[in-house]
């Protein structure tokens, strides 16, 4: 059985160990910092495998040597946004938690695929990279695929269609930038360019956008975590089981799409050694420009770091 160690124990964390369980993906080690949190979340999900019938393991830990071995590493950790706090606010608080968390990747998985969730993401995975000394495939970050499921949820509901039939494609830096392709977008092979209008169309696409910050408007004192480990549980299905399914992913560029030395999202096959080809697509004038444009926001806030020296 293969092994996935989440760090963090907070809702994204402790949900992405259960769905991971619940799909017989692997065994979980869930470690977090906080004294008891991971034993405790650990416990109650595994106490619901009779009914729920898997028979995978889910471990809870403070200790970071329990990742030991671990074929992914899930990094869910840091400080969740709040109402008004955009993810560039969590820039030093969870930039200081990433470099420490990633030198503990170092020490105990030093063969696994990092998979970053924590905000601001595209950001994060530069620093986890550049403190992991991994090799560039093996670091990517969760981002296209949740946003691209929340595209595909709005186009659903609008057209009144089974939402597994949708299809959607979600580019560039996993914030307000983000850049949705709609021409990508299909209801069974059928654009939706030929079932909505370009307004409804620009409707949806800012509210994608906007989706996250939308949930967290409404919780007060939260952020989504159902569909964000939803969607980092499909990255790490497909790389445990080497699936080679082309996802949306914050990927490190090196000259793809005209973008050098960032993270950024972008269309990937995905599989056991992580990041396994950049599938570069023909975009128009207008989408390049908004690609480069959300790089460009990416890029000034690992300036940022920079100064502060925390990078």
């Amino acid at each position: 059985m293969a092994k996935v160690t989440v760090v963090g124990s907070g809702n994204v964390g402790a949900t992405t160990a259960l769905y991971i369980a619940e799909k017989r993906i692997a065994d979980v080690v869930l470690v977090d910092i906080m004294d008891g949190l991971a034993h405790g979340r650990a416990l109650d999900s595994i106490q619901a495998a009779p009914l729920r019938h898997y028979d995978t393991q889910i471990v809870g830990a403070e200790d970071f040597s329990l990742m030991k071995d671990s074929d992914v590493v899930v990094v869910t950790a840091g400080k969740a946004r709040t109402p008004g706090m955009s993810r560039d606010d969590l820039l030093q608080i969870n930039a200081k938690i990433i470099s420490a968390v990633s030198a503990e990747i170092a020490r105990y998985a030093p063969n696994a695929v990092l998979v970053m969730v924590s905000n601001p993401l595209d950001v994060m995975a530069y620093v986890a990279l550049k403190v992991t000394g991994f090799a560039l495939k093996r670091v990517v970050g969760m981002a296209g695929v949740l946003d691209s499921t929340r595209f595909r949820y709005f186009l659903a509901r609008e057209l009144n269609v089974y939402v597994g039939d949708t299809t959607a494609l979600v580019l560039g830096g996993h914030g307000d930038s983000m850049v949705p392709l709609p021409r990508y977008a299909t209801v069974n092979g059928v654009p939706i360019t030929e079932l909505l209008s370009k307004d409804t169309i620009e409707q949806l696409v800012e509210r994608t956008r906007k989706g996250g910050a939308e949930i967290v408007s409404y919780l007060k004192t939260g952020s989504a975590y159902w569909a964000p480990a939803a969607a980092v549980t499909e990255m790490v299905e497909c790389i445990v089981r080497d699936k080679m399914r082309i996802l949306p992913c914050s990927a490190y560029l090196r000259g793809q799409y005209g973008i050098e030395g960032l993270f950024v999202g972008v269309p990937v096959k995905l599989g056991k050694n992580g990041v396994e080809e950049i599938i570069e697509l023909t975009l128009s004038k207008e989408e390049s420009e908004a690609l480069i444009a959300s790089a460009s926001a990416v890029k000034g806030i690992i300036e940022k770091l920079e100064e502060m020296r925390l990078i």
